[in-house]
């Protein structure tokens, strides 16, 4: 089983961050997930601590089968992302996980100022659900066992965002 990123980041793929960042994090992760509602601060911690040294990305893995509004939160996040709101969208939908459903996700939508006759629309589109299957294939190339799953420089990081932290700290030291 592969343990490296596959396939590499590109231009489909959400990111913050430059090309020129020393470090690489890609998360595979599920806006149902208990565990990835736990590692999102501490990625934002991480982030905001690192700043410039990071390029960070996250790629959709929703675990449909325990998940139920798992593939329509990232559809929610994708169609934010074509009004230019994908990261916003991201932070709100796992500060508002606990309450998660499909009506929360127009409320969400409209907190953001989003179009909604536009945002309802691609919440159908098959291109986002389409991106989204690449982002499950690529878990798949990727070996990814389950979410949140970080890969660090291409290759799959053994363990969460805070040993992430840890490890990251203690190499600027």
């Amino acid at each position: 089983m592969s343990t490296q990123l596959i396939p590499p980041v590109g231009k489909e793929d959400h990111i913050k961050g430059t090309a020129s960042a020393a470090i690489e994090i890609v998360e595979y992760g599920d806006f149902q997930c208990p565990d990835c509602g736990i590692e999102h601060p501490v990625v934002k911690h991480m982030l905001q601590l690192f700043g410039k040294q990071i390029r960070f990305v996250f790629r959709n893995l929703p675990l449909t089968d325990i998940h139920e509004y798992a593939l329509i939160a990232a559809m929610a996040a994708e169609a934010a992302g074509l009004q230019g709101k994908y990261w916003e969208m991201n932070d709100l939908i796992y500060e508002n996980q606990q309450d998660l459903n499909g009506d929360l996700l127009f409320e969400l939508a409209d907190k953001l100022g989003l179009d909604a006759k536009k945002f309802k629309h691609d919440l159908q589109s098959t291109a986002l659900q389409q991106k989204i299957s690449n982002d499950i294939g690529s878990s798949e190339k990727s070996g990814v066992p389950g979410t949140p799953t970080f890969f660090v420089n291409g290759k799959m990081f053994d363990g969460g965002a805070d040993d992430l932290l840890a490890v990251l700290q203690e190499s600027v030291e």
